[in-house]
């Protein structure tokens, strides 16, 4: 298997649970479940990391762009079918088919994005949607926006569900995930007929208030060989809490210094006392010599500095260089560089501070924004209504959407496969959502403009150029069927609770 699975709090959701009744087959289908945030802390912990530093994380996430654009092709024969009677699953307000007009069409208020960190340690978002559940805390998107296929790294990190986001809003808050379910053969094959996710959230959260822990500032105080490893240890303290905010600050040490020949001799090298001494007083001894004679001290045995004009860029503003290894001095309008004979060791100590983030707890998902019911072997030929956050390009290079506000396009789905995906069984619709973004799109049977809600009929999962005129036509989903149900039902048995 591809994750590595950790199943702590598994057994105090089936108690706390009531039963859900599910397909004879659903142990068959549903992979173990995988933990997110599997503690109330782990949790707080994620949804500081998006909250802190002034939202900079939201803000600066971009598209998830991992299997998005992709050959698809129309199947005539074969492909998607029904392996049961088709059904539904109710809504939190079961409705009938959507009278609007295709030109008055009312968003959802259940769709939003997903956060996450992905592979390459950078914040990311899908499309997604919240779906109805005993305990109105489920979120469906598609299986890649939960699970790293990339690196097979078990989940992607710092999960998160924002319906309604806008530019760094929350308006119903954060939803932190808790447990991620998924079909079997997603997990284990990454069969792309698969490829959707149902999600446990906890309560969502919202910020009261952000402020410097000053008890402990500047808690981090570690010393680093290198830049890169100073970096490193950084952004693992930045990904396990936005409550850090630090930097890296060059440290030399004088008491270190790599013995150099002498000017006038070859053979003997230079003693400490030659090359003058290892205090931090002498670091000082050497910035007042500079200013002083202003001239070059290369025979200089007890200082060892070497003095040298320099332009006035490489002046900038004076002082000493960030690395610690060299003063430099304006004198008789020139510029100058003192520097000392001596190689120095260098370190780079990693120092910030705690930032305590406030959250207060504003409900449970479905109770806020509602949840859209669950449909499933449906006709192929069925209208449907896709509602996500489109971004990117088309192969051509024309940007039609932003990323920035919540889109719907509509069609009748068609069957489709696309090889690359492992994907034979797919189902299509035209549309020109471009694929960065729009992944995790909810496909929508049924949806009524008046309730803003529907039956769940598909994720997106890729979209396609399938004429060959450099544009984006079709958005392509698993087709949703009895093992699609047997998932959810699954997935919708557990609570989450609270974060705060």
């Amino acid at each position: 298997m591809k994750r590595t699975l950790a199943l702590g709090g598994i057994a105090a959701g089936l108690l706390a649970a009531a039963a859900v009744a599910a397909p004879a087959h659903a142990d068959t289908d549903v992979a173990p479940p995988v933990n997110l945030a599997n503690t109330n802390y782990a949790a707080k912990q994620v949804a500081a990391f998006w909250y802190g530093q002034n939202k900079a994380n939201l803000i600066n996430a971009t598209p998830y762009n991992v299997e998005t654009t992709i050959p698809t092709r129309h199947v005539s024969t074969g492909g998607a079918s029904a392996d049961s009677k088709a059904g539904v699953v109710g809504s939190s307000g079961d409705q009938k088919p959507s009278t609007a007009t295709l030109k008055n069409v009312n968003l959802p208020k259940t769709t939003g994005k997903v956060f996450f960190i992905g592979g390459d340690n950078k914040p990311h978002w899908c499309s997604a949607t919240a779906v109805q559940s005993q305990w109105k805390n489920l979120v469906a998107t598609a299986g890649h926006c939960v699970y790293d296929t990339v690196s097979n790294k078990d989940t992607l990190g710092n999960w998160v569900f924002i319906p309604g986001y806008y530019q760094g809003k929350t308006p119903w808050g954060i939803y932190v995930g808790k447990t991620a379910y998924t079909h079997y053969d997603y997990d284990v094959y990454e069969d792309g007929d698969r490829d959707y996710a149902f999600v446990t959230v906890y309560n969502g959260v919202q910020v009261t208030d952000v402020a410097v822990d000053h008890v402990k500032n500047w808690v981090d105080n570690r010393t680093f060989e290198t830049m890169a490893d100073a970096e490193k240890a950084q952004k693992e303290l930045e990904l396990k809490s936005t409550g850090f905010a630090g930097k890296i600050v060059p440290v030399v040490d004088y008491t270190k210094r790599v013995p150099l020949r002498t000017p006038d001799s070859a053979k003997a090298p230079a003693t400490r006392d030659q090359l003058g001494g290892n205090t931090d007083a002498n670091r000082t001894t050497l910035e007042n010599q500079a200013k002083n004679n202003g001239t070059s001290t290369y025979q200089d045995r007890t200082w060892g500095t070497i003095v040298s004009r320099v332009s006035k860029e490489e002046f900038g503003n004076g002082g000493w260089s960030s690395d610690g290894k060299a003063f430099y001095f304006a004198k008789d309008n020139g510029w100058y560089k003192a520097t000392y004979w001596g190689n120095f060791d260098v370190d780079y100590r990693l120092r910030g501070h705690l930032v305590d983030i406030a959250l207060k707890d504003v409900g449970s998902l479905g109770a806020n924004v509602g949840g859209q019911g669950l449909a499933y072997n449906q006709k192929i030929g069925t209208g449907i209504f896709v509602f996500g956050y489109p971004s990117g390009s088309h192969p051509d290079g024309n940007y039609a959407f932003t990323g920035k506000t919540l889109k719907w396009a509509y069609g009748k789905t068609f069957k489709a496969a696309a090889p690359s995906m492992k994907a034979e069984e797919l189902v299509g619709i035209k549309s020109s959502f471009t694929g960065e973004g729009s992944i995790g799109s909810s496909w929508l049977y049924r949806y009524s403009s008046t309730k803003r809600l529907g039956y769940l009929n598909g994720v997106t999962i890729a979209v396609s150029d399938t004429d060959g005129n450099k544009r984006i036509d079709t958005s392509v989903s698993p087709y949703f069927d009895g093992e699609t149900l047997a998932v959810y039902q699954y997935a919708a048995k557990f609570a989450s609770g609270k974060i705060v």
